[in-house]
């Protein structure tokens, strides 16, 4: 389970890094897309930090129940 969130953190990355490169490829020629991509970048970075901080709450709770 951990493993697979894990992989959906990263899949954010790649999407924000498209994103990026197509802001930067359409910015002088469709401005109105590039536009559109600034959108799913900024969603996907946050999306990255909200899920990495999730799978690491989830982590510790695990942690912490084999503990006690």
């Amino acid at each position: 389970m951990i493993s697979i969130l894990r992989y959906t953190e990263y899949l954010y990355v790649i999407v924000a890094g498209f994103s990026i490169y197509r802001i930067f490829s359409d910015w002088n020629t469709d401005r109105t897309m590039a536009y559109f991509f600034i959108f799913f970048a900024v969603v996907s970075i946050g999306m990255f930090l909200f899920r990495r901080n999730y799978r690491k709450k989830f982590e510790q709770r695990k942690q912490d129940n084999l503990n006690k």
